[in-house]
């Protein structure tokens, strides 16, 4: 009996940092995608403070956007802050319902690194085509902040019917 109770024991005892991984990457998928939620949220209430907030202020960071009627990217923090700053000046709040459809892997953590991606619809009252998107986000001083942004349109056929 008390080897039966020894070897529970042990295999209790081994099993715990499987537990605690599992906790760790459940903890950093939430962080992932309320720093994802957050930072759309402010760039649709035109809240720059937290929009800029959400991003890595790197030299490395990245966003692009292409669809039917533009191509357009920003290489860097101080290109990304510069290519926006007209839109966080000019624009005001909208009222846009955002829908997101999370893909399989939708949150692959790799380190300090993540990788994310889901289609977002976006429900503002135009015909807006739903959008392929891509974040990169790294942990920096125990924050999740994006690095990257990668946005396409999807193609009609992918696109839900209303």
């Amino acid at each position: 009996m008390k080897t039966s109770s020894k070897i529970l024991c042990v295999c209790l005892l081994l099993s715990l940092p499987l537990f605690v991984s599992a906790q760790k990457k459940n903890a950093d998928t939430e962080a992932i995608r309320a720093v994802i939620e957050r930072e759309t949220k402010a760039f649709f209430e035109i809240d720059y403070k937290t929009w800029a907030d959400s991003w890595a202020h790197t030299p490395y960071a990245f966003w692009s956007f292409a669809d039917t009627t533009d191509v357009n990217s920003f290489s860097g923090w101080a290109q990304i802050e510069k290519g926006f700053a007209e839109y966080f000046r000019t624009n005001t709040p909208s009222t846009a319902k955002i829908n997101r459809e999370w893909l399989g892997l939708e949150v692959k953590i790799y380190g300090n690194g993540a990788y994310v991606r889901f289609n977002q619809f976006v429900n503002d009252g135009t015909a807006r085509p739903g959008q392929a998107e891509v974040r990169v986000l790294e942990k920096i001083n125990g924050q999740w902040k994006i690095v990257c942004v990668s946005v396409i349109a999807l193609e009609k056929e992918n696109q839900p019917q209303r």
